[in-house]
């Protein structure tokens, strides 16, 4: 718990830095890393500290400037950094749209506007604030000549956008200003919520309008008309938006971006992405602090540029083939990098990388980099051939979409992909059982099978090189230590495709044992939040599949015992409900609510499905309880929460 506290007073006091006092003293990533980390601990005791920065949507407005009530709240957005995060997001949505249009667009690093009209003409300028009001800033906002003062439209509106100062335009006021302004984020918040008018004219920010916050008289129905309004309307927009229907159409799009942004003039640090419908929007609905139906990808910062010298093929735990570059060595991220991936053959030329090219690489999460795309012309460059066998064991590849496989299960680099998999932290937390470690287990004790592991004596591991007592005990204990491990690492660590670490959880949560899971129905699978057609499609196939379940009763037999939630009471109030919780209760935190309602049985789902037979709604309850009425689903209050409990 005093981990907690130390983390929230050290986010609060960057929180006060950068929205207050306009003066970070950390950059976005080490914020990041901290709010993660107490994200996870707060959801791993199931408390929330009064004034965690969790609970917060944004920094109240700093004294000096009148305070503004926006007419519609001003949202702000859930991030992820990692595609299976992003992947989970989509997933979500799918679950209450059906067939999902999304609008990717550049993510811009300066201080969010909010400006209001009323009969065409321009009434007010406000900084985002806390989301519900913000600072008047309309003095210093009539300075900037990037808005009209005057529009087509004639009912109210207010419209949000991003002021920014260009990268050129902060080098030249660098030049001759007396105090250098150290970056354009900082300069932007600064000009705008400076008191003096003259000095927001001195750096001359911009505004660059994305989004319609409020509209009279008329539903906008997609981001697309958003934004064909917003031009119309002569607001400054800026010209790149992205219409995707598919997973790997979004990630191709957020990787436009980052290639792009490297030549803009304007500081950007990523990628939003948007369900285009409103009326799917509206069914989606709000979190406490943010839309469920965006998010904002955001980049690394540890980018570089280097040369492509070779392009060889690894073979990963599934069989796919996947093009390992090997590149100049270049320092990234306090590392010399000399290798980089891409995802399969179809990106590595839909990105135009050949052995030759100049390419854009990004350190991700501290792994092998991944390449961005190829900088500048390509033209008489060796282009990369598709190969087709197996570098490793010379099996005919197959090719499935825009993927290559190796069919050899027992193909060396598959083996000792599913054993480090199986064996990592996530899964059944085998410490000392590396990817080389099985390597050698592979080669010098016929290792093909996870469920070999725990077949092995002394005198076998002893056979290998660098194995001796401890190690050897060490290694020992660990495989039997990992006989008693979780049902979601247990389920994750068998490496069902699409199947990560959330997805693993919602499963256990809801199947409650492998033998339950084994004889799910893709009906039950897709009521899951985290669980699309695909995946649902995976896990079928997975449990169909005769060696798989081979393998799964050699894991049970060798004494492999996933572990359950104890505490659960099976004849508990809320057994056999699923659970919604919609609205501010009163006397509960929503992670604790959560917790007390599982304690006694019950399942509590994010959103309202078919297979929901409870809503509770506390105060300010929305778009969850008008679906719960129009289903006909059963609706308390907390009242009566608090007297089942």
């Amino acid at each position: 718990m005093s981990r907690m506290r130390e983390l929230v007073d050290q986010l609060n006091k960057w929180a006060y830095e950068y929205y207050v006092l306009d003066n970070p003293s950390v950059e976005d990533r080490e914020y990041d890393k901290l709010y993660d980390e107490l994200s996870k601990l707060e959801e791993q005791s199931g408390t929330v500290e009064f004034d965690s920065p969790t609970r917060r949507v944004g920094g109240d407005p700093v004294k000096g400037f009148e305070k503004h009530a926006h007419i519609a709240r001003l949202y702000s957005l859930d991030k992820c950094v990692t595609y299976e995060r992003l992947q989970a997001f989509l997933t979500r949505v799918e679950k209450s749209a059906e067939n999902p249009a999304y609008t990717v667009e550049y993510k811009f690093d300066g201080l969010t506007m909010c400006l209001t009209y009323e009969g065409g003409k321009f009434v007010r300028a406000t900084t985002r604030g806390n989301g519900v009001e913000g600072e008047d800033v309309t003095a210093q906002c009539l300075t900037i000549k990037s808005f009209p003062l005057t529009i087509p439209y004639g009912g109210t509106l207010e419209v949000q956008g991003e002021a920014v100062i260009r990268l050129s335009v902060l080098q030249e006021y660098n030049r001759t200003a007396k105090e250098q302004l150290k970056n354009a984020r900082n300069a932007a918040a600064g000009a705008i919520r400076n008191l003096d008018p003259r000095v927001t004219a001195e750096r001359k920010p911009e505004i660059l309008f994305y989004n319609v916050n409020y509209i009279s008289g008329e539903t906008l129905p997609t981001q697309q008309v958003h934004f064909e309004f917003l031009k119309e309307n002569g607001f400054k927009v800026f010209p790149f938006l992205r219409m995707c229907k598919t997973a790997e159409e979004v990630i191709a799009a957020i990787e436009e971006i980052e290639v792009g942004r490297k030549t803009l003039d304007v500081l950007t640090d990523g990628a939003v992405i948007k369900l285009n419908s409103t009326k799917e929007r509206d069914i989606l609905g709000y979190t406490d602090k943010f839309p469920r139906w965006a998010i904002a990808y955001k980049f690394e910062a540890e980018e570089s540029e280097t040369t492509v010298k070779e392009v060889r093929w690894q073979v990963g735990r599934t069989g796919k083939l996947t093009p390992l570059a090997i590149v100049e060595p270049v320092e990234l991220a306090g590392a010399t990098v000399r290798k980089a991936t891409l995802n399969n053959f179809g990106d590595l030329t839909r990105k135009n990388v050949k052995v030759g090219s100049r390419v854009l690489i990004r350190r991700s999460n501290e792994v092998i980099p991944e390449i961005l795309g190829a900088i500048g012309e390509n033209d008489g460059y060796e282009a990369v051939k598709k190969p087709k066998t197996c570098p490793y064991c010379g099996a005919e590849v197959i090719e499935t979409g825009a993927n290559l496989f190796c069919p050899n299960v027992y193909c060396r680099p598959r083996v000792t992909g599913r054993i480090e998999h199986f064996a990592s932290k996530d899964a059944m937390d085998v410490e000392g059982l590396s990817e080389m470690t099985a390597g050698q287990m592979f080669d010098d004790l016929g290792l093909r099978n996870c469920s070999d592991l725990y077949s092995y004596t002394t005198e076998d591991f002893r056979k290998l090189e660098g194995f001796k007592d401890k190690k050897t005990a060490n290694i020992l204990g660990a495989i039997q230590k990992s006989k008693n491990v979780p049902l979601d690492r247990f389920i994750f660590a068998l490496g069902i495709d699409g199947v990560g670490k959330v997805a693993a959880k919602d499963l256990a949560k809801t199947f409650k044992s492998v033998e339950s899971l084994k004889n799910a129905d893709k009906e039950s699978l897709l009521e899951l939040e985290n669980i699309g057609e695909i995946t649902a499609e995976a896990i079928l196939n997975w449990f169909r599949d005769e060696k798989n379940l081979e393998e799964l009763n050699a894991l049970l037999a060798a004494g492999v015992t996933p572990q359950t939630n104890k505490n659960v009471q099976k004849d508990g109030v809320f057994a056999g409900q699923s659970v919604v919780l919609t609205g501010t209760l009163q006397n509960f935190k929503r992670s604790e609510a959560q917790k007390l309602i599982e304690e006694r049985g019950g399942e509590c789902q994010s959103s309202v499905t078919s297979k929901t037979t409870l809503v509770i709604a506390g105060e300010a309850a929305g778009s969850k309880l008008e679906k719960a009425q129009k289903l006909g689903i059963k609706i308390i209050g907390e009242e009566e929460f608090s007297q089942m409990l």
